[in-house]
């Protein structure tokens, strides 16, 4: 019988504690796997969501609230901007552009951001890396849309689809939606990897004009459709200052060529920020924020995986252990045999590297599995579009670590089969 044969064997007359032992390995290194694989993985995707832009100024209730909602989608914005504001903003300094947007529409569920061409054209979902489509060309009037590459994938848009937008209502429950004007879809982006991936993009007059309808038809009753509904229709002659609001304004300050920062942002930031009427970000230093605000629980969970990765070889040295006083006579019979100490001390090992072997790959499959998940409920809920995967070194690492801590889990029980009397333990039985 083989060395390999003889530990198959032996692991499967003690099957149930074998696999009880094998999926508590598993479990472990699934957990520290997709906590590592979040972790890392969030950063890079919260660091790609903010793009090319220095600060973004809305009405939110605080800096963080106004990166997670303007740029990661995660709430619609509670308070607007006046388009007069985000005026006298753009004059206020010679940025090299200034991109109004407004949020608060969805489609089945995904965000869709009003804006204007120059979001296309002069904002960076990735520094140094421009919008692609995949499809078609960007909005140029009113009442078309362009779908971010996740939402085109999961409603099925194509070019030319007619769709109607809904006002409000991002969890998919209520909200008014806008029927007596269909948007045709002309563009579909190529994948970011960042949260704009899951919105839908259109131009601002149009959010305006249908935003307009909506306050005409509960002010006036005098406009009457054939079926008894209040039906008002405005064109962008009729919109009123009233009506053109906004939630946001992603600004970026003239730079050197090949450069991304500024030794004015600084103060623009600290000027527009005596203005209490508005909340100024700095997207990128808002992201540096809130990871230092999560690092403490961040390392707290990962020293959690550790603890458990550490009880599941506990586990093996106990399971293995505790056989020992069972396999007594087995031991002795291969040594007599022929088998050395020394050789029964390495079958007991392998047995149990075998155990972390087998665990680490159950783990690989555990993690896999739940990473995506996790991904997906983090895109659907908070809006963060992130790639749950991880580096080969980590990966070597947590598997590697798991079964080297399941081959010191095996010392003791293969010391006490290295002890095992051969005279004691060949006597007959009864």
């Amino acid at each position: 019988m083989s060395w390999l044969s003889f530990i198959i064997r032996s692991l499967r007359l003690r099957a149930f504690s074998s696999c009880v032992t094998t999926l508590m390995v598993g479990v472990s290194v699934a957990i520290l796997l997709v906590l590592l694989s979040m972790r890392s993985s969030a950063q890079q995707s919260f660091r790609r969501g903010t793009g090319n832009m220095h600060l973004l100024v809305s009405a939110d209730a605080s800096p963080l609230v106004a990166v997670l909602n303007g740029v990661f989608y995660a709430n619609p914005p509670a308070n607007p901007l006046l388009w007069q504001q985000f005026q006298s903003l753009k004059e206020s300094f010679p940025w090299e552009w200034c991109i109004p947007t407004q949020l608060g529409d969805s489609y089945r569920g995904a965000p869709v951001m009003a804006t204007t061409t120059e979001f296309f054209s002069r904002f960076q979902p990735a520094v140094g890396e421009s919008w692609q489509f995949a499809e078609g060309v960007p909005f140029a009037s009113n009442f078309q849309v362009v779908a971010g590459a996740q939402a085109a994938r999961d409603f099925g848009l194509h070019l030319g689809d007619r769709i109607a937008l809904t006002h409000g209502a991002w969890s998919g429950e209520g909200g008014h939606e806008h029927a007596d004007h269909l948007y045709e879809v002309v563009g579909v982006l190529a994948p970011t990897a960042s949260a704009h991936d899951r919105a839908l993009f259109t131009d601002l007059e149009s959010t305006w004009i249908i935003h307009a309808e909506d306050r005409a038809e509960r002010e006036h009753d005098d406009h009457v459709d054939h079926d008894g509904h209040d039906h008002a229709h405005v064109d962008a002659h009729d919109l009123t200052d009233e009506d053109r609001k906004i939630t946001g304004a992603m600004l970026r300050l003239p730079t050197r060529p090949g450069r991304d920062a500024t030794a004015a942002m600084q103060g623009q930031f600290d000027r527009l920020r005596r203005d209490t009427s508005i909340t100024v970000a700095m997207p990128a230093d808002q992201v540096d924020k809130l990871f230092r605000i999560v690092g403490d629980i961040d390392s707290l969970f990962i020293a959690l995986g550790i603890a458990v990765l550490l009880s599941s070889s506990v586990a093996i040295l106990l399971a293995l252990y505790n056989s020992m006083d069972l396999r007594r006579r087995q031991v002795a019979i291969i040594r007599v045999l022929g088998a050395s100490q020394m050789r029964v001390f390495m079958l007991i090992l392998s047995e149990s590297a075998l155990i972390g072997l087998a665990g680490s790959a159950a783990g690989l499959a555990m993690a896999h599995f739940a990473a995506m998940a996790a991904a997906d409920a983090l895109r659907a809920k908070v809006g963060l579009v992130i790639d749950p995967t991880l580096e080969a070194g980590t990966l070597a690492a947590v598997t590697g670590g798991a079964i080297a801590l399941a081959c010191l889990a095996g010392v003791i029980p293969a010391a006490r089969a290295y002890r095992t009397s051969v005279a004691d333990n060949l006597r007959p039985l009864g």
